[in-house]
């Protein structure tokens, strides 16, 4: 079983990151468990999807411990760095959105989400979708292929190809630095 939680801002596509990782994980035949929370304001507020993959049946569907924590936000990143399995846990962030703890035990991996997504494409509302693809191709949770097609049935046509080009983004920066 692995633990993975998002957590970010209102309006940087947390939840949609749990919920394309989750289907993804459907595709594999995967048992799943996904929850997300949110604060009441539509932008802006705290957010965080769990997402909980198995071979078997699971007990309970939200993190107890993170195995992997992905953040796009120093606030959350404050708020969910003392919840991370401290046997295997590994901390994604958004660079240079985040500033990681340096007294923290564990692993931190940067990935300029934003940055590139504004760099490459001029449109930091798909971060999101590279800092989903870092992950996925750093750690192997699931195949490519599930993923894209978890993308494809997820977001609008309108805005697939380009949510497409910035998970592909994605892959190669978490090809960069594998476990």
């Amino acid at each position: 079983m692995i633990q993975v939680r998002f957590a970010g801002l209102g309006g940087q596509g947390i939840i949609l990151m749990g919920e394309i990782l989750g289907e993804a994980a459907v595709i594999e035949k995967k048992y799943v468990g996904q929850t997300s929370s949110y604060g009441s304001e539509a932008r802006g507020s705290a957010c965080k999807a769990d997402v909980v993959i198995s071979d078997s049946w699971i007990d309970y569907p939200e993190v107890t411990e993170a195995d992997v924590l992905a953040c796009m936000s120093q606030g959350t990143y404050e708020q969910h760095k003392t919840k991370v399995n401290p046997l295997t846990g590994i901390i994604f962030f958004d660079s240079p959105m985040v500033k990681p703890d340096p007294s923290s035990p564990f692993r931190h991996i940067p990935v300029p989400a934003t940055e590139k997504a504004l760099k490459e494409f001029g449109n930091r509302m798909v971060a999101n979708m590279l800092l989903l693809g870092a992950v996925i191709k750093t750690l192997g949770l699931i195949r490519e292929e599930s993923l894209l097609q978890a993308v494809t049935s997820r977001v609008p046509s309108s805005f697939l190809e380009l949510n497409k080009k910035a998970l592909a983004l994605g892959f190669a920066l978490g090809s960069i630095e594998p476990l």
